[in-house]
């Protein structure tokens, strides 16, 4: 008599991937089995690796994402490029980064005549200086001020105007104080980011006021003050630089902010930065060609 064969053992599944492991799950999404190392854990259930990452949004779609996450994005590479030029220009030296901003070295000892600004330079048709000296800093201590101005004022200001117009109020700033330092001190060399910093203190002084608030009521009256006051009463600072950078930031601050409840010209939000680095430019020719 022939004894009746035991039931076969039920069929194991095997990850799709891996066809020498077991399956422990099934992907909830196309159903493959799968092992536990190709599954990606999901809102609902567990996706196998291949439909994970079609699931993923495309790089556009991500960049989107990042750009949205992101509202200071200009102020924080400002801060970034002033940065690194001061790390450059320091570490391109034997002396190290901290003696660097408490020795009082000269500026030539740093290689920063490369990037300041003086009339003889442009009259040897180095223009560029009028925008690089405002990425120039004399030690930590100058640089960290600065910085630490751009970032409280960049997050007041960019997400108020949006990232392409915050970076032509701050290029507006720059170069007018960079015309105000030629006007004013000539003969002295200058560099420094506090003429475009200036420059957003007078925008957002404008804003405020333009929105009803008396900006000398608030913190940033306070500071714009002190500021003013240290500029007339201490040496070796850039009058010039300081004010030629407040008029500029608050002229073009006054057509890119505008009241509440009311929209700016986005024409005149450009027209006119573009029109003040124009007679900034050309002020700074009269007095070098003069």
């Amino acid at each position: 008599m022939t004894l009746p064969q035991p039931p076969a053992p039920p069929a194991t599944d095997r990850c799709y991937r891996h066809p020498d492991r077991e399956a422990g799950r099934r992907c909830t999404r196309c159903g493959q089995p799968a092992c536990t190392q190709c599954l990606v854990q999901a809102a609902v259930g567990s996706h196998c690796v291949d439909c994970a990452k079609a699931a993923r949004p495309n790089l556009a779609t991500r960049a989107r994402f990042l750009n949205a996450r992101q509202p200071t994005l200009v102020t924080y590479v400002l801060m970034a490029v002033n940065v690194a030029v001061f790390a450059i220009i320091t570490l391109s030296e034997p002396a190290s980064l901290a003696d660097a901003g408490i020795s009082g070295r000269s500026p030539d000892e740093f290689g920063q005549y490369d990037l300041g600004l003086a009339e003889a330079f442009l009259r040897n048709g180095e223009w560029y200086r009028m925008v690089t000296s405002g990425f120039l800093h004399f030690g930590i201590i100058h640089l960290a001020f600065n910085m630490l101005l751009l970032f409280q004022l960049g997050q007041l200001l960019e997400p108020l105007v949006g990232r392409v117009r915050f970076l032509l109020l701050y290029v507006t700033a720059l170069i007018t104080g960079s015309a105000g330092a030629m006007l004013l001190q000539p003969d002295a060399f200058h560099g420094g980011a506090s003429g475009a910093v200036f420059g957003l203190m007078g925008a957002a002084a404008v804003a405020m006021q333009r929105r009803g608030v008396n900006p000398f009521s608030t913190s940033l009256g306070t500071v714009l003050m002190l500021n003013l006051i240290l500029t007339f009463t201490i040496g070796g600072i850039s009058i010039g630089g300081h004010l030629g950078g407040i008029v500029g930031g608050a002229l073009a601050g006054w057509f890119m902010l505008a009241p509440t409840g009311r929209k700016p010209s986005l024409g005149a939000s450009y027209a006119v930065p573009a029109v003040l680095i124009a007679v900034a430019l050309a002020a700074t020719w009269f007095v070098v060609s003069g």
